[in-house]
């Protein structure tokens, strides 16, 4: 199963017992869509259901993730094409919507940007630097996390540089 960015943060929040109404209100996004994924990672398995309890008419699913069953969601698809994309998607549509209600509130959206390009000798010498680049990032986040910080969403992406030459 592909872990989108959507699916492995659900994943991070299912650790504590939720809905999929506490799922969405906690990601900002339409109980439906987040509903849709939620399915799907407990039809791989992935989360179970605590309770079912009865709530303004319907019956609310309260599921989480299955404990023994952690998944290396920093580290799944981190070499998929598709998964760069992915993420570089709901980056961008993330970044518009804060920007945008931030514009609206007279305020700036505080982000940062890390960029370079590197040039890898051999063939494996990119997985190695992404091994060694995750864990700097781990190491460093592990520095400055704090429990009553403001969370920052901090995404690495590499693909194939464009040649300049024509």
């Amino acid at each position: 199963m592909e872990l989108s960015p959507l699916r492995r943060s659900l994943l991070e929040l299912l650790k504590s017992p939720a809905s999929a109404t506490q799922l969405a209100a906690a990601l900002d996004l339409p109980r439906q869509r987040v509903n849709y994924h939620v399915r799907a990672l407990e039809q791989a398995g992935l989360v179970e259901l605590v309770e079912e309890r009865q709530r303004r008419g319907c019956v609310e699913r309260v599921l989480r993730a299955r404990p023994g069953r952690e998944i290396a969601a920093d580290v799944q698809d981190q070499f998929a094409a598709t998964h760069l994309v992915s993420v570089a998607a709901d980056t961008a549509r993330e970044v518009e919507r804060m920007s945008g209600a931030a514009a609206a509130a007279g305020k700036r959206l505080l982000t940062f940007t890390v960029e370079t390009t590197v040039r890898f000798g051999a063939p494996g010498d990119v997985h190695e630097f992404t091994s060694d680049l995750a864990e700097a990032v781990r190491q460093i986040a592990l520095k400055y996390d704090t429990d009553s910080g403001r969370p920052y969403r901090v995404v690495a992406l590499g693909h194939p540089g464009v040649s300049d030459e024509r």
